[in-house]
């Protein structure tokens, strides 16, 4: 789990979904980030997949630390 550098807003966000191994979620109740190395049991209110790491499970399950870096493309 971590923390953004500023609270996310949930406008327009997709209906909750089931997390999955990999998946990078927001919690917007806590202010979260929780990065998932296993399947979530269920879809959970205020859990928002934002995104999804190609690693598998144990690999996932075996890191110390992981760091997500955010690419934003310029406007055409």
């Amino acid at each position: 789990m971590g923390y953004p550098p500023r609270e996310l807003t949930t406008d327009g966000a997709p209906e909750p979904s089931t997390a999955k191994a990999g998946d990078l979620a927001y919690y917007a109740p806590w202010g979260n980030l929780a990065l998932f190395y296993q399947d979530g049991p269920s879809a959970t209110a205020g859990l928002l997949v934002l995104g999804h790491l190609d690693a598998g499970p144990d690999q996932l399950a075996r890191a110390d630390r992981i760091t997500i870096e955010i690419t934003v493309e310029p406007a055409s």
